[in-house]
């Protein structure tokens, strides 16, 4: 059965990781100590980008390496300074900090977690290398052990390198400009194939927290309904040395209340009379109801206990739907970007907090984490929120043959066992997006696509697995590999550019041609027009708000159409607009947000809260 084929997976990827890396969460048995705030930094502008290597910052202090700033933590480093060499810069920046452990952290198993850093990563406590990390997006940490100064200050310093090469995700090259009579000796731009800012640095927490030395090393959770009950399968995974290891398993409800309990460390609970997790808006009962399962685990080391949050929902999906708990979805929303002023990628409560706030306040059922994995805070929203996720992996800008070797293959793969163990147990978490708008019409794109897919859906077989594409079925190597066909579609924009009266037609044709290839449902996860907030005109011209809101009503037109048939969503390009590189063509970024980047509404906010609202209106009635 899936589910007992997904656990079975996740114990054999449990035995191969070195950590399950659970989010850290304070409990009776856990302590957790956030270390941002203002570290001292400095970037590498040697010729080479390697003289902190060379003459070893890492073993002093870095401000006796040279002058140093002080830099945020989390926050991109781009946006900080007045310093346009250091906003484009590439290459190794230096990040250190001071911190100290209690003293009664000496007897618990202390780990060091960065919550994210883009995207290469090297970490040395008083001078010794403890870990490396290759990708942004994701997070790592270590267990400290001889390197710790358990008693006086700890000198924790950082080197992170934003350069992407073809192997990377996302990939991207370094080209040297050999005419010395047009460039100084040694220039090189980074060339990229993704249409967002390489925002870098540590974007998100870095943390210490403990455990006992015997502790709950990862918790799986897979859902099914049968009836009126939950059924709740579930593995935990120790770590660290212990005997006579015993474990107690319980459901908590919303209200703390203990529902099902077990004393198995593998094993299955029946919660019943079960609240189901929905998105928002698709119940009349409250949405998003999240159990929590409780796990003490005891032994001679000590007992440890951690609180997994989880929801009780199914996904399927048939050749004309997307199910949520056996009812069609239908899924409204937006993709995003982790993009603001001054911070750039960096963790942001305040806007997460108005982030969501506008997914609500405009009838989004769902988003996509365009074109990478968003932070866990953000998740956590989705999750509590009911906001249905079709979680990206960093897979954007594979537009090379050079991209699919063996070295890209390998850390693609990894990308996606890290993206799977992080998010595994979210109920938003819907679908799995292994790349967007890849190289699909050559060969090599067969073999490296059904790696990655075969690969995902072995990790986990109970959501389906896609990816974003851009061009039409013909010649399309990889599409016959996903569970559903996620389109970008950008009729009267990239092409016949102000020809609304067109947009109908050609969707419909090439909804249709697709169903011919593939008999699987389709969400339309882009389509958009650039629009500068502010600028109108009458009849409607490009870039004008007036042009969007025509162009979107146009979509909308032919979406109705085809829900009737096998579409299962509509995901309008952008939320809000954002930073890109420097492009003539994007003047500012890209504006294709329905929200500018300080999220003040456009006019096409307006249209689509008033379209989403209606849909929402028809789903829970056909529901109930």
């Amino acid at each position: 059965m899936p589910t007992q084929i997904y656990l079975f997976a996740l114990l054999i990827i449990n035995n191969v990781d070195a950590s399950g890396m659970l989010y850290p969460r304070f409990s009776e048995t856990r302590t957790i100590i956030e270390i941002n705030g203002m570290w001292k930094f400095r970037a590498d502008i040697s010729p080479s980008r390697n003289e902190g290597f060379l003459k070893k910052w890492y073993t002093q202090p870095l401000s006796q390496t040279g002058d140093v700033i002080p830099m945020p933590v989390p926050a991109s480093y781009n946006d900080i300074t007045q310093d346009k060499k250091l906003r484009d810069f590439i290459g190794w920046v230096w990040y250190e900090t001071e911190f100290f452990v209690p003293v009664e952290w000496q007897q618990k198993r202390v780990v060091l977690r960065f919550d994210s850093a883009h995207y290469n990563t090297i970490v040395w406590v008083n001078s010794q290398e403890v870990l490396m990390h290759v990708g942004g997006h994701l997070p790592f940490e270590v267990q400290l052990k001889s390197s710790l100064n358990a008693i006086g200050a700890n000198r924790l310093t950082v080197a992170v390198n934003n350069t992407l090469t073809p192997s990377t995700l996302p990939p991207g090259s370094i080209h040297y400009m050999k005419d010395t009579n047009r460039y100084p000796p040694g220039y090189f731009v980074q060339d990229i194939s993704f249409d967002f800012f390489n925002y870098a640095g540590i974007h998100r927490s870095v943390k210490l927290y403990t455990t006992p030395t015997h502790y709950i090393d990862d918790i799986t959770i897979v859902t099914n309904v049968k009836g009126s009950d939950g059924i709740v399968d579930y593995v935990i995974v120790g770590g660290g040395p212990s005997n006579n290891t015993t474990i107690k398993v319980e459901v908590l409800d919303a209200d703390g209340v203990s529902v099902a309990t077990s004393i198995k460390q593998n094993g299955q609970m029946i919660i019943h009379n079960v609240n189901l997790w929905w998105p928002f808006g698709m119940s009349k009962k409250p949405t998003a109801y999240m159990y929590s399962l409780k796990v003490t685990m005891t032994s001679d080391a000590g007992i440890d206990v951690y609180r997994q949050p989880f929801g009780v929902r199914t996904v399927k999906v048939t050749s004309t739907q997307l199910l949520i708990n056996n009812k069609p979805f239908y899924c409204h929303g937006v993709p995003k970007h982790e993009d603001s002023d001054i911070r750039g990628k960096g963790l942001d409560y305040a806007l997460i907090a108005k982030d969501f706030n506008l997914l609500k306040w405009l009838g989004a059922t769902c988003i996509r984490t365009s074109h990478y994995p968003y932070a866990e805070e953000i998740m956590d929203q989705c999750d509590q929120q009911g906001i249905a996720v079709i979680d990206e992996s960093p897979g954007v800008g594979i537009t090379s043959v050079a991209n699919f070797g063996n070295a890209s293959l390998t850390h693609h793969l990894e990308v996606m066992n890290e993206m799977v163990r992080r998010d595994k147990n979210r109920p938003a978490v819907i679908i799995w997006s292994v790349s967007n708008e890849p190289l699909v019409t050559v060969p090599q794109a067969e073999h490296y696509f059904k790696s990655v897919i075969m690969h995902t859906k072995t990790l986990d077989p109970t959501r389906p697995v896609t990816f974003v594409a851009a061009v039409g079925p013909e010649g399309d190597y990889a599409t016959k590999y996903v569970d559903i066909l996620c389109i970008n579609r950008y009729f009267a924009w990239y092409h016949d550019c102000g020809h609304t009266e067109v947009i109908q037609k050609q969707v419909e044709y090439d909804m249709n041609k697709w169903r011919e290839h593939h008999n699987i449902p389709i969400i339309v996860t882009e389509y958009g027009a650039d629009t500068v907030a502010g600028l109108h005109q009458s009849p409607s011209f490009v870039f004008t708000e007036e042009y969007q809101v025509e162009f979107l009503s146009e979509y909308h037109a032919a979406f109705d159409k085809m829900r009737k048939k096998f579409l299962v969503g509509e995901m309008v390009w952008n939320f809000a607009d954002f930073m890109t590189k420097e492009d003539i063509t994007r003047v500012v970024g890209n504006r294709k947000g329905l929200f500018t980047r300080q999220r003040q509404p456009k006019m096409s906010a307006h249209l689509l809260k008033k379209r989403y609202e209606s849909i929402m209106n028809e789903t829970v009635s056909v529901i109930h």
